[in-house]
């Protein structure tokens, strides 16, 4: 499992023109699935996301959390993390997970996002095409794996 996290002051995710998802100061986590992954890295990804402290503090030092700023969650499923590039011109997303084990752990990472105690996790559509829009803040970006 691969997390992309954007530390964001607004975003918000479209389909067909419509806004569907929407977010203020918080993270957008651009989320990819294996085919090995399962509740085990769920789990540990939703903590580390809610646990890392880069928001900042009265003195300007990423020393906060999102539960600390109680801030939200833009999440959106992100196939295309387990991309390689490494042969040709074109990238294989066979090492991406199959949609049918997909699909239920992204349901379970927005489920998990919420019991840890963000109360705002905004999402996507599975599969759709999408339109991510947002103010990155900082910019803080990250790329964590389990």
């Amino acid at each position: 499992m691969k997390i992309v996290i954007q530390r964001s002051k607004e975003a918000s995710v479209t389909v067909d023109g419509k806004i569907i998802g929407e977010i203020e100061r918080g993270l957008v986590i651009l989320l990819g699935i294996g085919p090995e992954d399962g509740q085990a890295e769920v789990d540990w990804l939703a903590e580390k996301s809610v646990n890392l402290r880069i928001f900042e503090d009265k003195d300007g030092k990423m020393n906060h959390s999102l539960l600390d700023v109680s801030g939200e969650v833009l999440l959106i499923s992100q196939f295309t993390l387990y991309g390689d590039c490494r042969k040709g011109r074109r990238p294989s997303f066979a090492k991406a997970g199959h949609p049918s084990l997909a699909e239920p752990l992204v349901e379970e990472f927005a489920k998990k996002l919420t019991s840890l105690g963000i109360t705002k996790v905004a999402t996507g559509i599975f599969g759709a095409d999408m339109k991510v829009s947002l103010i990155n803040d900082g910019p803080v970006t990250l790329v964590i794996e389990k």
